[in-house]
């Protein structure tokens, strides 16, 4: 839950006190909350609608409960300084953004600032953008559709702490997804360097921010998010200074790579290392859009 909620100011994916995971998702009917929490037999799932049963893939998707973590544990086991972290965090599902959009809007955000500030906006953002459903003490906002970041006001996104230049990629990716530029169903046709490609045509979308969606969006665990100065401290701490060659340690993990990102980002909450969350910075000092032109 750790890896899923990154914050405690999360207001969209919630712990409650009895331990289970809640979230307000859309549907066809409206928003509903559904709740996880996990049994002797596997997870309970329940929701407020009629057909709870319904949200089952969404939630695998979001938990990555169907993920195959042999092969990282086959090639983690051979780094000497990761083996132990892979040890410690055994079990860590690769979590998921229910939708792909979720994971360009949260990309966006976190470009070139600390986690703390990135999430302390895009909390204010959904607060004001989302719609709420509660159930008994439990608060869940429903993450934001493209329509709703389209059809907010301008002061109203640099009110809650938005950059003029991160309203301007929202909206571009928005407009982008609402006419159908944008389609995880072809994007999952697509290998990771296609797809990172095709990304990379939205304002704003470079080569880290990319990573993430197909990461965070599309489960790709191929993929690894470079030139990252909190992955790149997080290194540092975890291996007592040494110099990663960080280029042949992803060739080592190969297809599971992607789980490195996750495995250092609890390291860092879980206090394995002494880093410092606020002066983690999530993004690039700027990113250009490969096979584009500049728009």
């Amino acid at each position: 839950m750790d890896a899923l909620r990154r914050l405690s100011a999360n207001v969209v994916d919630v712990v409650g006190t009895d331990g289970a995971y809640y979230r307000a998702l859309t549907g066809p009917d409206g928003i509903e909350m559904v709740s996880v929490r996990a049994v002797e037999a596997g997870i309970e799932l329940r929701a407020t609608g009629p057909n709870g049963d319904g949200w089952a893939t969404t939630v695998e998707r979001i938990l990555g409960t169907r993920t195959n973590l042999k092969p990282w544990y086959e090639r983690s086991r051979h780094i000497a300084w990761l083996a132990p972290i892979a040890a410690i965090l055994r079990g860590l599902k690769p979590p998921r953004y229910p939708t792909l959009w979720e994971a360009c809007a949260h990309a966006i955000v976190f470009q070139q600032i600390s986690i703390h500030a990135a999430a302390a906006i895009m909390r204010r953002a959904v607060e004001r953008l989302g719609e709420s459903v509660s159930v008994g003490e439990v608060r869940c906002v429903a993450f934001p559709g493209p329509q709703r970041w389209l059809a907010a006001r301008e002061p109203d996104l640099r009110a809650v702490g938005i950059s003029a230049n991160k309203i301007a990629h929202l909206r571009a990716a928005a407009e982008a997804f609402g006419r159908g530029e944008v389609q995880e169903s072809a994007l999952e046709l697509l290998p990771t360097p296609l797809a990172a490609q095709r990304l990379q045509c939205i304002r704003g979308i470079g080569a880290w921010s990319a990573a993430v969606i197909l990461l965070r969006g599309l489960g790709r665990l191929d993929t690894f998010p470079l030139r990252d100065s909190g992955v790149a401290r997080s290194l540092r701490e975890l291996t007592g200074g040494a110099q990663i060659d960080v280029p042949e340690l992803l060739e080592r993990l190969g297809p599971v790579r992607g789980m490195l990102y996750y495995h250092l980002l609890l390291a860092r909450m879980r206090h394995l290392t002494a880093l410092n969350d606020d002066s983690v910075r999530g993004g690039a000092p700027h990113e250009r859009r490969k096979g584009c032109e500049d728009r």
